[in-house]
């Protein structure tokens, strides 16, 4: 979401995206099945001889596998693979000495199912056909996308996790695993995240969804071969993209942006500053994503219960499955997409269960994307965390 992590010289270095194919496929929640199915993941790092020493990253909306160094990319999705994603977008967060030190912990990142970079996806070749799925893309939920995940895990021989961690819709998964797979995981750290989906977000979801939908070059999601929907994705980010960096942040930012008086498609020009960099955020994403996948992981959003697809009834049920983790959650003060509320509702719920928890409240003027563009925030209580026992 937002802003890409400032380029400076990765302590990473080069990596390369990897691929697991799920020998069964994927069986959905909603009965259907996903086959085949496979998962592009990143590895930094090594696994210890017990294979005690992994920490698994969710990604955001738009992010991918590609959490840390430098990936030229690779073909299945070269198109897509620009200069905004070359870099990790975690590469401050990653690395020998940083918040999740690769000297001690092997870190894995992998890209959601229906997602655009190198997991099975709308734009992936359905092999019945051997055209891209588009439409045909069975239908998610975020359940589908931690149990892809859980998969590869056991095809890399991990059976419990050191961390699970994610900011945004990625502390959602964390949520998931810690409580559909409470013995996979020691220390379970959501970023930015929280309980549900709020009324505010289902709203602002729902107009992004409609965003792309309206688009005539849409065409019902069958758009390969063809124009691509990119205003509407555009028009989608921009509603999205007001939730991600507070208004201060975003008026800062505005006034370093070269006004373009071009035409909008219509009556409307852009006329100001603020105007230019909402348009530019918006045809940035363009260039980089593919519709489909952003309407897919929307949606696993929007159908996000934690009691529901837990199978229980009440929170206290719920996280008393969790006492034998560790929690600890972070709040940003001006995030405007999940407030800082949703956390203390979060903590208050674990501590009601007795789970160990810490919730830490981080002081930025960046908003919701403070997680991914200010690791000194975040480092001392990430590190600390993840080493404590």
């Amino acid at each position: 979401m937002g802003w890409a992590v400032t380029p400076f010289t990765s302590s990473v270095g080069p990596v390369e995206t990897r691929f697991v194919t799920l020998e069964h496929g994927l069986s959905l929640r909603d009965g259907d099945r996903l086959e085949p199915a496979t998962v592009a993941y990143e590895v930094y790092g090594e696994l210890n001889e017990d294979r005690s020493n992994a920490v698994l990253v969710f990604h955001a909306l738009t992010g991918s596998q590609h959490a840390a160094g430098i990936n030229e990319g690779f073909p299945a999705v070269e198109e897509r693979w620009n200069e905004d994603v070359r870099i990790g977008w975690w590469d401050g967060f990653i690395g020998p000495g940083r918040a999740i030190d690769t000297r001690r912990f092997a870190v894995i990142c992998a890209n959601y199912i229906g997602s655009c970079y190198g997991s099975t996806g709308p734009a992936s070749i359905d092999p019945a056909t051997g055209q891209p799925y588009g439409s045909s893309f069975p239908r998610l939920s975020l359940t589908d996308v931690v149990d892809s995940q859980i998969a590869l895990l056991d095809h890399l021989g991990i059976d419990r996790l050191r961390a699970a961690i994610g900011g945004s819709v990625g502390g959602l998964m964390a949520l998931s695993l810690a409580t559909r797979y409470p013995d996979r995981v020691d220390v379970v750290i959501p970023i930015a995240a929280g309980l549900g989906v709020t009324a505010l977000q289902r709203i602002h979801n729902f107009e992004q969804a409609l965003a792309i939908e309206n688009d005539p070059m849409f065409n019902g999601g069958d758009y390969y071969g063809g124009p691509h929907p990119d205003r509407g994705l555009a028009l989608a980010r921009m509603i999205g993209h007001k939730t991600f960096v507070s208004l201060k942040a975003m008026e800062e930012r505005a006034r370093s942006e070269v006004v373009d008086r071009h035409e909008t498609g219509g009556y409307v020009q852009i006329t100001n500053p603020l105007e230019s960099y909402m348009w530019h955020q918006g045809t940035k994403l363009v260039r980089r994503f593919d519709a489909n996948s952003y309407l897919h992981i929307l949606e696993l959003w929007q159908t996000f219960d934690l009691l529901e697809q837990a199978g229980v009834s009440s929170l206290d049920e719920l996280f008393k499955r969790c006492r034998n983790q560790q929690f600890m959650v972070f709040s940003i003060d001006s995030d405007v997409c999940f407030y800082p509320d949703e956390q203390e509702e979060l903590a208050a719920a674990l501590k009601r269960a007795g789970v160990p928890v810490r919730r830490i409240t981080v002081h930025s003027e960046r908003g919701h994307d403070a997680f991914l563009l200010e690791p000194d925030l975040f480092a001392p209580h990430l590190r600390d965390s993840l080493t404590r026992r």
